[in-house]
C-alpha cells in the first residue's frame, strides 16, 4: 500500500508553493486509519478519544469514497478559486472560480457536485450511489 499521507503531504507542498491554502480533507477509511496511526487526532479533543476528530495539517479529515483535498486561494476581481485535488497518480483535479457575491449555500452545492464528479472519475466512471 502506498504511503497515502506522504502523497497528501507532497501534493499539499506543491499547492502551497503556488499560494493555495488547505481548506478541507477527504479520506477513505483506510487513509483515516493511517492518519490515526500517525497520531493525526485533533489536539482539541485529545482528552476524549471518542470525540477526537482526525486532522491532517490542522484541518479536520472527513470520511469519503476518495482521498482528496480541497484547496483555495484568492483570485482576481475579489473572486475565490477552489480546487478539488484527487490524491492519485497521475494527478487529477477539478477547479471552480466563485464570484464574490455568490452565496455560501450556492458554493456548497457546487462543491458537493464536484465531489460527486471526482468520486465518479476515481471509480472509473461509475458513481457510488449507495450511501
Amino acid at each position: 500500500m502506498p504511503d497515502r499521507l506522504g502523497q497528501f503531504r507532497d501534493a499539499l507542498a506543491l499547492y502551497r508553493r503556488h499560494g493555495w491554502s488547505l481548506a478541507r480533507v477527504l479520506m477513505t477509511p483506510a487513509t483515516l486509519a493511517e492518519l490515526a496511526r500517525a497520531g493525526g487526532a485533533d489536539a482539541a479533543n485529545a482528552g476524549d478519544p471518542a470525540a477526537a476528530q482526525p486532522a491532517f495539517e490542522g484541518v479536520a479529515a472527513r470520511e469519503a469514497d476518495v482521498d482528496a483535498m480541497w484547496l483555495s486561494r484568492p483570485s482576481a476581481g475579489g473572486r475565490e478559486a477552489w480546487e478539488l485535488r484527487l490524491i492519485s497518480d497521475p494527478p487529477y483535479a477539478l477547479f471552480e472560480l466563485f464570484e464574490p457575491d455568490e452565496s455560501e449555500e450556492d458554493r456548497e452545492d457546487v462543491r458537493r457536485e464536484m465531489e460527486a464528479r471526482l468520486a465518479e472519475y476515481a471509480n472509473g466512471g461509475t458513481a457510488d450511489t449507495q450511501r
